[in-house]
């Protein structure tokens, strides 16, 4: 038998170490040639290593959240044959992924994309299986015959999930009493009861939950780093502007009742666009600012950043020349990258590179928000919830729907007036959608 050393190899242009996000063996396991050993984050990237050789695992460089630097040993296998090492550019297969967790797309592209909710232990991900819905007679839950005359009538089935079920069991509310629109009784039937029913409920305090105790590793930990060393180095300001996004959902609405084979549009093509064109006329909030070096590039391309929401937090997935494109092509790309995220596909390229992020939290965007600058782009915008409101519009009263939009720029580079007038640029292309379209 013979010791095999793999070491870490060089898995990234100027990556001096990466961190041990997930092993997938241990010491005494057995493993195959190529078999995938641990999964190591550098950046944003994750990267697979797969072992070389077949043999037994005798030792193992580190635990979850370590760093290992390029060219040490990661881990020990035994072998048939003569002792050797392997080098730090020896036999490793540089697939970058985002990782195992599956990803929640942006609010603005919720109905294209479900939600998948998923539970993290020690750098793997499992779904958490959604609660069924079961139909149970309350009469047998309250082990007595219903006497109400509620929706469902005495001793009819109540369909509703357990939760429901054993929230109504602690307050002591018969389901069947409980009047809902739907096919089942939920949360929200149970509070409207409750409001209005208030006096004659005794309700019993929730259980408190377990303290949790979360390590900070992998992308977690890299976005507390970015964060902590944006607010640390960049001078922020936010300027908050409202716009009238009437006409604009009119044009999307007509727009996808006829978009053919082409994926359902969200606003947030339309604002891509919008925030190219105005980068074309305000290039100093299309820059990156080398603090270092005290150098400012004004890109003449927009490479657009789109901050998307995951399992294991927030990423920025770039489309490359984003004024180039038109608002299909944009939502085609948007669609294309939601999944390599939500698949673990993502490649680095896909990942950085971007001049200017726009982040969207759709309906439960705020009313305003004061997003961090990514460096080293010096711009950052967040787009709010739309909501209707009640506007004067040449002397009359009208309900039209109205969007706050949040620019946060880094005050080294970009002075108010600029980022003001940026803002006033926009109202030009969102308040009359047809120039974006022309």
């Amino acid at each position: 038998m013979a010791r095999y050393e793999f070491k870490l190899p060089d898995i990234g242009e100027g990556i001096a170490e990466a961190e041990i996000v997930a092993w997938h063996v241990k010491v005494g396991d057995t493993i195959a040639e190529d078999q995938q050993i641990a999964d190591m984050m550098t950046d944003k990237a994750t990267v697979e290593m797969e072992s070389p050789v077949a043999g037994k695992v005798i030792e193992l460089a580190g635990e979850v959240g370590d760093q290992v630097p390029i060219g040490s040993v990661l881990a020990v296998i035994e072998t048939e044959g003569a002792d050797r090492a392997a080098g730090p550019a020896e036999d490793s297969k540089d697939e970058r992924s985002l990782g195992d967790g599956a990803v929640e797309p942006t609010p603005e592209q919720a109905e294209e994309f479900p939600v998948t909710k998923v539970i993290e232990e020690a750098g793997t991900a499992r779904s958490e299986p959604v609660e069924e819905l079961s139909s149970i007679s309350t009469a047998e839950e309250k082990g007595s015959p219903s006497t109400g005359s509620g929706r469902m009538g005495g001793g009819a089935h109540v369909l509703a999930s357990p939760a429901v079920r054993a929230r109504a069991r602690d307050l002591g509310v018969d389901l069947s009493q409980v009047k809902t629109a739907s096919d089942r009784v939920r949360h929200s039937d149970l509070d409207a009861y409750l409001l209005y029913n208030g006096g004659t409920v005794s309700s019993r305090p929730a259980a408190p939950r377990k303290d949790e105790t979360i390590k900070v590793v992998g992308l977690r930990r890299k976005i507390a780093e970015n964060m902590a060393e944006a607010n640390r180095r960049i001078q922020h300001f936010t300027l908050v502007e409202e716009y009238d996004v009437s006409a604009l959902e009119e044009t999307r609405a007509m727009m996808n009742q006829d978009r053919g084979s082409n994926p359902k549009l969200t606003l947030l093509p339309f604002l891509i666009t919008a925030l190219a064109r105005g980068l074309a006329e305000w290039p100093m909030l299309n820059a990156t600012f080398d603090d270092e070096a005290m150098v400012i590039t004004r890109h003449g391309s927009v490479q657009m950043g789109v901050a998307t929401q995951t399992a294991n937090g927030l990423m920025v997935a770039t489309i490359r020349e984003a004024q180039s494109r038109s608002v299909w092509e944009l939502a085609s790309e948007i669609a294309r990258l939601s999944e390599a995220a939500r698949t673990g596909k993502a490649t680095r390229d896909e990942l950085g590179g971007a001049t200017f992020t726009i982040s969207s939290l759709g309906p439960m965007g705020g009313v305003a928000s004061t997003p961090v600058v990514n460096p080293p782009q010096v711009a950052i915008v967040a787009v709010n919830k739309i909501e209707e409101k009640l506007v004067p519009v040449d002397g009359e009263i009208e309900v039209r729907k109205r969007m706050n939009l949040s620019l946060s720029c880094d005050h080294r580079v970009v002075d108010g007036w600029d980022a003001a007038s940026f803002m006033q640029t926009l109202r030009g292309f969102i308040e009359n959608p047809l120039r974006l379209l022309s």
